[in-house]
């Protein structure tokens, strides 16, 4: 907005600027920030943020978290060599075997298109659209530990 067009311009003049005579415009009257939680502000503290304050449960110092790898059903033939996967094209009594957990990932998701070419998937979790896609390509999903 342009200077001229504020409200201090048209407040030019009178004399507290339309902030009352009484309790004059200080910087912080009531703290900066979250002052007060516990004190002066309690009321609004208790009515608006309830259980801001204290603690809950037990601590855990030095939690790992579980991180699960996923890949994609359209990235699977991308963990084997174009090679194998031509080798196995034609063939119907064998299927390539991709290890995802060689490759470094724990679950296959079911995004993306499958090619329509048999294949043995072992992995630790399959989605439940991975596992329909990959036996939908005629292959088989094995779970390892």
């Amino acid at each position: 907005m342009t200077t001229r067009f504020k409200k201090h311009r048209h407040l030019r003049g009178h004399i507290s600027a339309g902030h009352g005579r009484i309790g004059k415009h200080r910087k912080h009257p009531g703290g900066c920030g979250n002052a007060g939680g516990q004190h002066h502000h309690r009321i609004n503290f208790d009515k608006y943020h309830p259980g801001y304050f204290g603690k809950v449960g037990m601590r855990n110092f030095h939690l790992v978290k579980k991180v699960i790898k996923t890949i994609d059903v359209c990235k699977l033939w991308s963990l084997v060599s174009e090679r194998t996967r031509l080798h196995y094209k034609d063939r119907t009594d064998k299927a390539p075997v991709i290890d995802i957990m060689k490759a470094g990932y724990s679950k296959v998701t079911g995004k993306g298109r499958m090619l329509k070419q048999p294949v043995i998937v072992k992995g630790r979790y399959f989605s439940r659209n991975a596992e329909e896609k990959i036996k939908e390509a005629g292959g088989v999903c094995v779970l390892c530990a």
